[in-house]
C-alpha cells in the first residue's frame, strides 16, 4: 500500500499536461474538449502546442509528462515526439521521469509502439472500458475485446514500463456478470494500473440528449455495487487502492496522478487543458480555433485563471488529498470539518476516519458527501479567502 510520506512528497514534483484533441469519432458520454473529422489541423495544432511550450517561463525538471485528449495515439508518434523535445528543451525531464499518454486499443499496434518508446514514452493508459461487446458499442467504442489484449501484449513487447486500463462500469446492458467478467479479462492481461469510472451522464452529449428524452441511464445503486465489486476482485488480485478510482501493484501508481492530489504543480499545455503554478490554477481556450488563434497570433492561450490563496488553498488541499486513500495531514482545514455538524455526522457514520496525524474518506463512495461538507466550512478567524478575502477570478475570457 503507498505510504503517506510517498503519496505528500508528489507535492514537490514538477509535472505537465499536454492535450491533443483529435480522434477518430466522439463517444457518445465524452464531455472533453476533442473534435473528430479533424485530422488535417493535426500539425498545425502540433506547432501551436509547440510554440506556448517555447513561450512559457523556463522552470524545473519535470518528474512526470501526461499527454491527455481526445487520443493522443491518434497522431504520428513523430508529432508527439516534437513535443516532448521542446519540453526538455524548455523546462528540462528529469532521469527517472514517467511520460505517459493515453491510447485507443484499436489504433495501437507494434510498431507504432516502438515509435513512442523510442520518443521517450514509458507509461501507456489504454480506453479498454468494457470486455462485453456489447457495452462498447453502447458505448460507441470503435474496438472489441480482442483488440484490447493484442494493444497490451503491443505495449509490452515495445518495452512499456507501466501499462493501465481504464474501465467504465454502470453502463445500461452491463450486468454483474458481464462486468465480472471485465474485470476478470483485464486482470487476466496483468497490467501495472487500472482505473474504473462510474458513467457519467453529461449534459449537452449524445448520451445526455438521451437520456432527458426519457432513453436508459445509469442506476446509481448498480454502480455503487460494481464499485465495491471492483474494489473486491482488484485487492483480492494484488492491486491496491490509492485514489477514488485508481488501483495499481505497489510503486506502480501514476506519478502524474499522484502530483495533483499532492497538491503540486504542473504546467498544462493544449486547447482545454487545466495547470497549478502557485498560486494560479488556470485553464486554456477549450474550443480548438480559439486556442490556435491565440497562440498563433502571440496572444495568451489562457482563458482564465482562479487565485488560491489562504483559506481557498487550504479548501483546495482537502478537495484533491481526500481523494487519496491516505487521506491529507491534519491541519486548519480538517480541523474546521471534524469539528462541524457536517463532520460529526460523517465521521459517526463511518464515512470519515480522523486520526492524530491524518484524516481519511474510508468509504469513497460517499466522498460527494465529504465535498460538500467541505464546501461549507467557513475560515478560522484570522483566516482569508484569498488575498482580498474573497476567491479571485483573475481573467475569464472564455
Amino acid at each position: 500500500m503507498i505510504t503517506s510520506e510517498r503519496a505528500d512528497a508528489a507535492a514537490g514534483d514538477a509535472a505537465a499536461y499536454v492535450h491533443i484533441p483529435f480522434c477518430a469519432s466522439v463517444c457518445p458520454y465524452c464531455d472533453f474538449a476533442v473534435v473528430a473529422g479533424r485530422d488535417d489541423l493535426a500539425e498545425r495544432y502540433i506547432a501551436a502546442v509547440i510554440s506556448e511550450v517555447e513561450a512559457a517561463d523556463a522552470w524545473r525538471p519535470l518528474s512526470a509528462v501526461y499527454f491527455g485528449g481526445g487520443t493522443p495515439s491518434h497522431v504520428p508518434p513523430s508529432m508527439l515526439a516534437r513535443v516532448l523535445e521542446a519540453l526538455e528543451v524548455r523546462h528540462g525531464i528529469a532521469s527517472g521521469a514517467e511520460v505517459s499518454l493515453e491510447a485507443n486499443p484499436e489504433d495501437f499496434h507494434e510498431s507504432r509502439a516502438v515509435e513512442l518508446v523510442a520518443a521517450g514514452f514509458n507509461r501507456v493508459s489504454f480506453g479498454a472500458q468494457s470486455f462485453d461487446d456489447s457495452v462498447l458499442g453502447f458505448l460507441g467504442r470503435r474496438h472489441d475485446a480482442d483488440q484490447i489484449g493484442r494493444a497490451v501484449s503491443a505495449s509490452r513487447t515495445a518495452g512499456f514500463e507501466n501499462v493501465s486500463l481504464d474501465l467504465i462500469y454502470g453502463a445500461p446492458g452491463e450486468t454483474d456478470s458481464s462486468w465480472s467478467a471485465s474485470l476478470g479479462s483485464a486482470v487476466g492481461l496483468e497490467p501495472d494500473h487500472l482505473s474504473c469510472y462510474a458513467l457519467t451522464v453529461e449534459a449537452g452529449t449524445p448520451l445526455g440528449r438521451s437520456v432527458r428524452a426519457g432513453g436508459p441511464s445509469p442506476d446509481p445503486d448498480v454502480q455503487a455495487s460494481r464499485y465495491e465489486a471492483a474494489e473486491a476482485m482488484l485487492f483480492a488480485s494484488g492491486y491496491q487502492r490509492y485514489e477514488v478510482s485508481n488501483w495499481s501493484h505497489p510503486g506502480r501508481e501514476c506519478r502524474y496522478n499522484l502530483t495533483i492530489w499532492a497538491q503540486g504543480e504542473y504546467e498544462a499545455y493544449g486547447n482545454g487543458a487545466h495547470g497549478y503554478r502557485k498560486p494560479l490554477r488556470y485553464r486554456n481556450y477549450r474550443r480548438l480555433d480559439e486556442y490556435l488563434a491565440s497562440v498563433e497570433e502571440g496572444r495568451p492561450s489562457r482563458a482564465g485563471a482562479d487565485l488560491v490563496e489562504g483559506w481557498d488553498q487550504e479548501l483546495d488541499r482537502l478537495f484533491v488529498g481526500l481523494r487519496r486513500s491516505v487521506g491529507v495531514e491534519i491541519g486548519p482545514g480538517t480541523d474546521a470539518l471534524v469539528t462541524g455538524e457536517d463532520g460529526k455526522r460523517l465521521i459517526d457514520a463511518g464515512v470519515l476516519e480522523a486520526g492524530t496525524e491524518r484524516l481519511v474518506v474510508a468509504r469513497p463512495l460517499l466522498g460527494d458527501e465529504v465535498n460538500r461538507a467541505v464546501l461549507g466550512l467557513e475560515p478560522p478567524r484570522g483566516w482569508e479567502h484569498g488575498a482580498s478575502g474573497d476567491n479571485v477570478q483573475v481573467r475569464d475570457d472564455a
